[in-house]
């Protein structure tokens, strides 16, 4: 079942465009990882694909459950230093997490208090960095109906917390089914968990499957020669 489809998308501001010719698809259970330079246009494809701003040319075809205000993503941005001091607990965070599918109610059911019971009377600013992209990682799948997208998940985190939240995300991936987006610099752990590549380029991208992309010679090159 395809999720996303992306045709010959031009992405940019105030019709200047950043990326061009950007065609890729998301099929249910995929799990694409975007990498390129910096400045490539990765942040604006993410925004795109969010429906926070249109793309300067080119069409996306959302499937049925990701139509509507918020529709079935769940998105996990890059933590910045002031998310990481706001003086929320855990609870306040995780129960947002359910306002996307909420519409106009603005009370949380017992179901959905119940959910959100966990570790929940912390203050989010007295966790370490691997405890805060944990707790937003449930924030996002609460608000998630198909589709999970994540923007460089592991900036910032140390070698185990990272490999610890690679594993998290696979296991969602494999074994719960969930589709996930995923923007990263990491280029050798996305050849390993990767399904599909989309490399983007100032000029165009190259979208296929994560075999192929090891085996190209952009793929390569940006990944040091990494199989």
């Amino acid at each position: 079942m395809e999720l996303l489809n992306c045709k010959d998308l031009a992405l940019g501001y105030e019709g200047k465009a950043v990326a061009r010719h950007v065609s890729f698809s998301v099929g249910k259970g995929d799990y694409l990882c975007i990498v390129g330079e910096n400045g490539s246009g990765k942040s604006t494809l993410v925004k795109t694909v969010l429906g926070l701003q249109p793309p300067l040319s080119g069409t996306i075809e959302r499937s049925g459950a990701l139509q509507g205000k918020n529709g079935g993503i769940g998105y996990l941005p890059q933590q910045t230093p002031v998310q990481r001091d706001f003086p929320a607990t855990v609870e306040e965070i995780v129960r947002s997490g359910f306002l996307a599918k909420s519409g106009l109610r603005p009370f949380y059911t017992k179901e959905e208090k119940r959910l959100a019971e966990e570790k929940m009377e912390r203050c989010y600013r007295e966790l370490s960095g691997g405890q805060q992209q944990r707790v937003l990682l449930t924030r996002a799948l609460l608000a998630a109906g198909d589709l999970l997208l994540l923007d460089e998940p592991v900036a910032g985190l140390d070698p185990k917390v990272t490999a610890e939240m690679y594993e998290l995300i696979k296991t969602l991936n494999r074994e719960d089914g969930v589709t996930i987006i995923m923007v990263s610099h990491d280029i050798r752990s996305v050849l390993t968990f990767a399904t599909h590549i989309l490399h983007v380029l100032h000029d165009g991208a190259r979208f296929c499957t994560a075999k192929e992309y090891a085996e190209s010679e952009i793929g390569r090159s940006f990944s040091g020669g990494v199989q």
